[in-house]
């Protein structure tokens, strides 16, 4: 009889050991899960994901938006289940008895093991109780996303007519996920803002296109994909008091909101020298970098000036430099497209006496000149060289498409898969008149 106490405890001390076990793991996995993307929605997926079976046979998600409240994430064991789509945003603060709305004002962890109470068509509880039913709930344990006094939403774990009520051990281990993830969902938001303004600071130091009517200019600036940093890729085009025009591209080195303030800060000194000086790209850029290491805190830059001329009578031509930035693209009326390769050096802000070299070209009549950042052609693991390749393709397959039409289409073919930021100024010269006759 000892002998068999003792087998008892042990294996129950066994047991035990394995449910902590079980629990520092889930724990681990949801921390490893919601502190590896910055996106709530993928956050919160994860986290239903991992505590569906381990914890209860199906978990929703709910978050505050506004003064309503919207599902978010509904996932069952059995992935076959259809669940009821996701109700718009539902207004809870009037539902005061309705259990969510209570965990959502801050009552804590609540179980609810009665599903038989009515509720008025249309409302949360009504919503709720529906999806209980679909999930064939028996209990139903819903803890706060809350991170200090502020909640941002509710965890809803489910378990079905087979499953065993929730203990004391479980309800502690929910509202641990449930602090973790509503700290998940803070820094996602945080995130999010951060993003946005930088984006609109970027967006708002672009320059407006329409003061240069005598060009046909069309220019696109698309962030990086969803989830990642916002860059520092910026464009440029202003007349000089001679009449030829400067047109810019270029990429501040950095993913953050310091490469966004350091692209206005050097559109701005461009434009000043450009326009103060009078001299050449190559000139204006050697001063630029001179300029940019003396009173900026920008490290590393990739740019290409050029300076187009538009003489009534004659050729159009173009001067241009470039400081270690993806070659411009030029292509011909019928097709057809070359890289300018000419005038390249190191990126700015190495050595401002570096020697920098002008290069020029004519631009036939109905010529297209494409300046364009990295984020168009690279792509991770692949060889610079086919990014080329692609690029003057689709470019020359483009040629004798509007404007407009020539760079819209040119991000829809270019633009899967890519990672970082994309600028794009385009410019087409115009054709040749046909006289009478």
């Amino acid at each position: 009889m000892a002998t068999d106490d003792a087998q008892d405890r042990l294996a129950a001390v066994r047991q035990d050991l394995e449910r902590a076990t079980a629990r520092l793991r889930l724990l681990s996995d949801v921390s490893t899960a919601l502190s590896s993307v910055l996106d709530a929605e993928e956050a919160l997926g994860r986290l239903a994901r991992l505590i569906v079976p381990q914890l209860a046979d199906a978990c929703v998600v709910d978050l505050v938006e506004g003064d309503g409240v919207r599902r978010r994430t509904a996932v069952h064991r059995d992935s076959a289940r259809e669940l009821p789509e996701q109700p718009d945003s539902l207004p809870w603060s009037e539902e005061a008895a309705a259990p969510l709305a209570r965990v959502l004002r801050g009552a804590g962890p609540v179980t609810v093991t009665d599903f038989g109470a009515p509720a008025s068509a249309g409302s949360l509880q009504s919503a709720q109780l529906e999806l209980y039913r679909v999930l064939g709930a028996k209990s139903v344990l819903i803890v706060p996303l809350q991170v200090r006094r502020e909640v941002f939403g509710a965890l809803s774990l489910v378990r079905t007519e087979s499953a065993e009520p929730f203990g004391d051990e479980e309800i502690s281990l929910a509202a641990d996920l449930g602090h973790r993830a509503g700290l998940a969902v803070e820094n996602a938001r945080l995130y999010a803002v951060q993003l946005r303004t930088a984006e609109q600071l970027q967006l708002s130091l672009l320059p407006d296109l329409s003061g240069i009517e005598h060009l046909e200019l069309a220019a696109r600036y698309v962030p990086a994909r969803e989830g990642a940093e916002v860059g520092g890729d910026w464009f440029d085009a202003f007349r000089l008091t001679d009449g030829s025009t400067v047109l810019a591209i270029g990429d501040v080195v950095g993913h953050d909101l310091s490469a966004a303030v350091g692209m206005g800060q050097l559109r701005n000194m461009l434009r000043s020298l450009a326009y103060d000086s009078g001299d050449s790209p190559a000139g204006v850029m050697r001063r630029l970098d001179g300029v940019m290491q003396g009173l900026s805190t920008t490290e590393l830059v990739t740019g290409v000036i050029a300076r187009i001329y538009t003489p009534p009578t004659g050729p159009w031509f173009m001067h241009w430099t470039n400081a270690g930035h993806p070659s411009p693209v030029l292509t011909g009326p019928a097709g057809g497209s070359r890289l300018l390769e000419e005038g390249l050096a190191p990126v700015l802000g190495v050595d401002p006496a570096i020697e920098r070299e002008d290069a020029l070209t004519v631009l036939e009549p109905g010529s297209t000149l494409l300046l364009y950042t990295d984020g168009l052609i690279e792509r991770p693991g692949e060889d610079i060289g086919r990014g080329f390749t692609r690029l003057r393709q689709h470019v020359a397959n483009l040629a004798e498409e509007p404007l407009q039409t020539f760079c819209d289409e040119l991000l829809a073919r270019l633009m899967d898969g890519h990672f970082d930021d994309i600028a794009v100024l385009a410019l087409r010269v115009p054709p040749v008149e046909q006289g009478p006759g």
